[in-house]
């Protein structure tokens, strides 16, 4: 309410200014400088969780906490090790757990996976090979913190080795981040670390295709706990809005919606834009998924209400847990570039707001990381509750996906009509 308040208060004075025949620019200036406040206020914004906590009464933060997030989690015990190499290295480290009912001729299926949602290290300015091996180093500390905490799986956020450079539109630098997913420098990194404690790594880069004309792909690398590749896909859809316009670079992916099966469960990547489209998260749950992973790279401005909606809706829809990441922090680059909405230039493109959750297929989830803070959220859960889910609510056994099978058949056929009854008017 402060927020808007400023801003009305603002476009109030401008109004009447306009109406004394103030100059035009010193008004404009105001507005700006005005504008400028309440982003950095925005950014400066922990989080929803941390603000309803701190100002609401306790009582009522618990019906707040049943109503928005579903059932109560127990917290993850991480240890003081675990929580002081945070603490040293100056990132958010938090846990929960998802426990589902026990089941008389199934043994739990225990799997613990880590979110990492980080800034760059060094700005943009800086050297390619310094600004990798910086943002190298911090993935290193953190995914070490992850592996002493027994953590299966980890995931990193969209294009985790770069800036997120595609509002550019500049081709040079930043294709030169590029690289093969089998034997490029992110993926030779991350399998020792693979090796080193037992755990898939899903690594999402920047492709170069060697194999089809060095082309660009926005792709996901799973390295299985063995430190081998086990597979890449790709991202599905590719965003035209704003300053998203990443089609300058790559185009939507040609590999469908696999499937993982990792030593720890079924596990699929759904990258960024793509938790947009409903029936992107239903193929991979189609193809057996138990947990979708969702990197990310989104701004407030954008995005941020539906954010936490995406991805738990997901899950609730296909019976199986998403995990939900992005990155953290305003990255500014040397040239200014436009959003082609008739606004002046700028050298950033908005505030990554972080907030990585966990869904459950029962509705419940996990609070997020901080909006503004790198952060490591570690979530243990009992993959029966995807099954148990199943046959509680039935969801994919009443999917009909026969009628939508042959609805989209028709759909997609150049004399298409859509089934509008009309009466008279």
């Amino acid at each position: 309410m402060m927020l808007c308040s400023v801003v009305l208060n603002e476009i109030s004075e401008r109004t009447t200014s306009f109406d004394r025949g103030h100059e035009h620019s010193s008004v404009e200036n105001r507005f700006s400088s005005t504008i400028k406040a309440v982003a950095k206020m925005t950014e400066e914004f922990h989080s929803v969780e941390k603000a309803l906590s701190e100002h609401l009464p306790p009582r009522e933060w618990q019906q707040v906490q049943r109503i928005l997030y579903g059932k109560a989690l127990k917290p993850l015990e991480l240890g003081p090790k675990i929580e002081g190499a945070a603490q040293e290295q100056d990132y958010e480290v938090s846990g929960y757990r998802f426990e589902a009912a026990s089941e008389q001729l199934r043994s739990p299926q225990i799997v613990r996976v880590g979110l990492i949602q980080n800034q760059i290290v060094l700005p943009t300015t800086e050297s390619l090979e310094k600004q990798r091996s910086a943002i190298f180093h911090r993935m290193g500390q953190m995914i070490d913190n992850a592996g002493q905490a027994g953590v299966n799986i980890v995931c990193l956020q969209e294009a985790w080795t770069m800036p997120f450079a595609f509002c550019t539109r500049e081709k040079s630098p930043w294709c030169e981040f590029a690289e093969d997913p089998y034997d490029g420098p992110s993926t030779l990194f991350l399998a020792e670390y693979a090796k080193k404690y037992n755990m898939v790594i899903i690594s999402p880069i920047l492709e170069r295709d060697r194999n089809h004309g060095e082309v660009l792909w926005n792709t996901a690398v799973i390295i299985s706990h063995t430190g081998e590749v086990l597979g890449i896909t790709r991202k599905n859809h590719i965003p035209r809005v704003g300053d998203f316009n990443e089609s300058t670079y790559y185009m939507e992916s040609t590999l469908g919606h696999p499937v993982f099966a990792t030593k720890y469960g079924r596990v699929a990547v759904n990258i960024c834009y793509g938790r947009h489209h409903p029936p992107n998260w239903m193929m991979y749950g189609v193809n057996g998924a138990e947990i979708v992973f969702n990197p990310s790279a989104t701004v407030g401005a954008l995005s941020e209400p539906m954010w936490g909606i995406e991805a738990r809706n997901a899950a609730i829809a296909n019976s199986y847990f998403t995990c939900a990441i992005n990155r953290v922090g305003t990255e500014e680059f040397p040239n200014e570039f436009s959003s082609a909405d008739g606004k002046p230039a700028h050298r950033d493109f908005g505030h990554f707001y972080g907030s990585s959750y966990v869904a459950a297929p029962d509705g419940s989830r996990t609070p997020g990381l901080s909006r503004v803070k790198d952060g490591l959220l570690i979530v243990e859960m009992d993959l029966n509750l995807c099954r148990q889910v199943k046959d509680k609510w039935g969801f994919r056994m009443t999917q009909r996906l026969d009628v939508y099978a042959e609805s989209l058949t028709r759909a997609i056929q150049p004399d298409f009509e859509p089934q509008i009854i009309r009466g008279k008017l």
